[in-house]
């Protein structure tokens, strides 16, 4: 478990912090302490084009402050080499350092058209995928990682959409499938390159996700979000985005994090490991549900693992 003050002085980066899973990370990080930077492409005065106004970076900075940190926002797309290079070095000049990395850039949930051949998808549709959940985390790591890597013990944190062993199975769409797999690898990848330098890298996968976007599909709100279960019994092992920000949190104030590096891991498997809950108190393992009773036809239900 984290208390208030394991990440104080620390300075993160949380890329991708407008809503949903990064949001939360970017909260949770704060509520350990930390000074966190937030960043995306929706702001007060602009929208993206997710086209939601309802969450912007300015919110999560101020919800980010609110929980006992700093936030601070700053209008980002991950795309542009020179904004994000702008990024880095404003943190370098107000701070010299950088501690932790979550690279959750990704907004491409509108592109998607599941359960189509890959010849029959829009290619500037899937391309934009790739660039949106790919290209911006690399982008972004190659600009950031030498002020993180400046002092030692510092954190990469690429997140996606399952884990590897889940991500073996066909995610339905071949963009997709490729997008929600290479931040995996990223990690593995990075924590090679970190492991001489005494950095850690690792993706982290939330399970099913009540995040914004999904809570206004089902036409629910987080204090009824059961209702749902009614049109999606599986929506039964539903986590809050909170869970996932309190197992980077966690991940973040353990002094003996490298010995995760590399690895793909999931908010399921972190709270086992580190003692948190979900907000209401229960500790979801969504990946092992799928794995075991919708995948595997083992007899359970999402109460079993929760």
């Amino acid at each position: 478990m984290t208390t208030d003050t394991a990440l104080q002085g620390k300075i993160a980066l949380v890329a991708g912090a407008t809503r949903g899973a990064g949001r939360a990370i970017a909260v949770q990080l704060g509520a350990a302490g930390a000074t966190v930077y937030v960043t995306g492409r929706t702001t007060r005065e602009r929208i993206s084009e997710v086209g939601r106004a309802t969450e912007t970076i300015e919110q999560t900075a101020e919800l980010v402050t609110e929980a006992g940190g700093r936030g601070i926002a700053v209008a980002t797309d991950h795309l542009d080499v020179e904004q994000v290079r702008a990024l880095v070095a404003g943190i370098d000049k107000d701070h010299g350092r950088l501690d932790i990395l979550v690279n959750d850039v990704w907004g491409g949930e509108h592109l998607v058209v599941w359960n189509t051949k890959m010849w029959d998808t829009d290619l500037t549709r899937g391309l934009r995928m790739l660039e949106l959940g790919v290209r911006s985390h690399i982008i972004t790591s190659s600009c950031a990682l030498p002020l993180l890597v400046r002092n030692p013990g510092g954190l990469v944190v690429e997140v996606t959409d399952g884990t590897a062993g889940t991500n073996r199975r066909f995610r339905e769409n071949f963009y997709y499938d490729l997008t929600k797999n290479a931040p995996i690898r990223m990690a593995f990848t990075l924590g090679e390159d970190l492991r001489s330098v005494g950095g850690t890298a690792v993706c982290v996968s939330p399970g099913y996700l009540r995040s914004e976007q999904m809570l206004e599909a089902f036409g629910v709100r987080e204090e009824n979000w059961r209702d749902a279960i009614a049109a999606q019994p599986h929506f039964a092992i539903a986590e809050s985005p909170a869970y996932v920000g309190r197992a980077v949190a966690a991940l973040a104030s353990d002094p003996e994090r490298a010995r995760w590096n590399g690895r793909s891991l999931s908010s399921g498997r972190l709270a086992k490991e580190y003692g948190f809950t979900d907000v209401d108190g229960s500790r979801p393992d969504g990946w092992a549900y799928f794995e075991d009773v919708v995948y595997g036809g083992k007899d359970g239900t999402a109460d079993d693992y929760r």
